[in-house]
């Protein structure tokens, strides 16, 4: 089935009537004929104030993907293992938290992920606030200015605390223009797991020098292939999250229609789905038109050579939607149009370092993995040749760029290696602009897949002052130095 579906969407790539296109790093067809352009600018649907109150600590959970065997999961509160946080465009968010983990110096901050919001509130140890130490307390206090799915997760030893299970979906709702008939939020993550049921290291330096090191449990929503009951014949909303570490994936329904319509929370001119790839972090919002009653549609991985099912959505009930699929647009974000012309183009190159690549030769050569103790450095990434220096963000080393509020930018993200790296930006949401590889169209998005040897172009407006992260969102890429940041005045 995937190779079917490779095939037939390359052929259709290769159309010159241009209705077809490889689309961060996948592929899809464009069915001009159905999708409806949005065209209205989501505004405020509430005001007030929503209070999040977190509770950092240790609990040990027997999760359905564990096969009987409890783990000390880390979570952000108690009875949940994903919570899904909801608000509504306008309101302001109000969190407390307090920093119950179990581990003396296991301090923490809660990084926004996807969210415009001021630099005090961003969530980087160091960077921009002081991080909460076991025991103590912290606020965040903003209000999101955009609509769509974002999440939040802590900002240093993430390769742990993403492994235990450390975070949480935020939605912002006042984006759509027509309800749809039923909604779901998955939250694909992986699990590292002995087979006597223990945690198996969350980082290792041979899979931190290459692809990352990968899960032994697939899990959605915390159970392996869930299956979901679902209104037939309905047009469901589905918010899909890429929140495991490592994992890259590229997903599609059998035998059903569905569209994209939402990317990293952004609303986008709907787009009929073939498959779509997400590195970490990154999120996809789709409308599926299910299938008539007691029928099922499954929703595949097709990366890997083997498709794997990660979920199954059951029809039941009568049939809410009679006519022909036509997927609805979401209301759309306000942002600064970027000015092209003026622009100022800066370059970004990832690239492995010395140390990186003599630990895949040796690892290659030897077919063993190296230990920490044996290494005189961990760093085997780097951006702009330069990796960073410190993992638990005190030693900040000089920015990337230094940006003017307000003024374009054009990034040259160049990959240099052999392995894929999805690129965060904190704080803002940039345009890709166009691959030399791919063909693209412009989507807006806060983290981008680059593909091996592959040179995008993105734009953004600078946002506001202050310094933000600028890094791989394969965790174990990051805390192995392919992270910084750059300034915004």
């Amino acid at each position: 089935m995937g190779t079917t579906r490779r095939q037939f969407v390359a052929g259709a790539a290769a159309f010159s009537g241009g209705v077809a296109a490889s689309f961060a790093g996948t592929a899809y067809v464009a069915r001009a004929r159905d999708a409806l352009t949005p065209e209205i600018v989501a505004e405020p649907i509430a005001s007030g104030v929503k209070h999040l109150a977190l509770d950092l600590a240790e609990r040990p959970t027997a999760l359905p993907c564990f096969n009987g065997a409890t783990l000390p999961l880390w979570t952000f509160e108690e009875g949940t293992t994903f919570p899904i946080v909801r608000m509504k465009l306008g309101e302001r968010l109000e969190t407390t938290l307090v920093n119950n983990l179990p581990r003396q110096g296991e301090y923490v901050s809660i990084h926004w992920h996807g969210l415009r919001i001021p630099n005090d509130q961003d969530g980087v140890p160091f960077l921009t606030q002081q991080p909460i130490e076991p025991g103590a307390k912290g606020s965040y206090s903003f209000t999101p200015p955009d609509t769509g799915s974002f999440f939040f997760h802590t900002h240093c030893n993430s390769a742990e605390h993403f492994g235990r299970g450390l975070v949480a979906a935020l939605i912002v709702e006042g984006d759509e223009i027509s309800p749809p008939d039923a909604e779901l939020v998955l939250l694909m993550k992986d699990w590292r797991i002995s087979p006597d049921g223990k945690f198996l290291p969350f980082i290792t330096d041979d899979g931190a020098a290459r692809a990352g090191t990968s899960g032994t449990v697939r899990s959605v929503n915390g159970v392996t292939k869930p299956v979901f009951k679902v209104p037939a014949s309905a047009d469901v909303r589905i918010r899909f999250y890429n929140v495991d570490p490592v994992r890259i994936s590229e997903i599609g329904f059998e035998t059903a229609e569905a569209a994209i319509i939402a990317v990293d929370g952004n609303g986008q001119p709907p787009i009929m789905l073939e498959s779509w790839r997400l590195g970490p972090a990154m999120r996809v919002d789709l409308l599926l038109r299910t299938p008539p009653a007691g029928e099922t549609v499954r929703l595949m991985d097709y990366f890997s050579k083997v498709p794997a099912v990660l979920a199954e959505f059951v029809s039941e009930g009568a049939p809410r939607r009679t006519g022909k699929f036509v997927p609805q647009p979401l209301k759309v974000s306000k942002f600064a149009p970027l000015d092209e012309a003026s622009a100022e183009h800066i370059q970004m190159d990832f690239s492995a370092t010395a140390t990186g690549e003599a630990v895949v030769q040796m690892s290659d050569a030897t077919g063993t993995t190296i230990g920490s103790l044996c290494l005189s450095t961990n760093t085997f990434w780097a951006i702009n040749k330069e990796a960073w220096p410190s993992k638990d963000h005190q030693n900040l080393g000089a920015p990337l760029a230094v940006l003017k509020s307000g003024n374009s930018y054009v990034f040259e993200l160049k990959n240099l290696t052999p392995h894929a790296h999805p690129i965060h930006i904190h704080g803002h949401m940039f345009e890709v602009l166009g691959s030399n590889l791919r063909r693209l169209p412009r989507f807006r998005a806060d983290t981008v897949l680059l593909l091996p040897k592959e040179r995008i172009t993105v734009g953004l407006v600078a946002g506001d002052p202050g310094k933000w992260m600028f890094h791989c969102h394969i965790i174990e890429h990051q805390e192995t130095g392919m992270m910084g940041y750059i300034v915004v005045t």
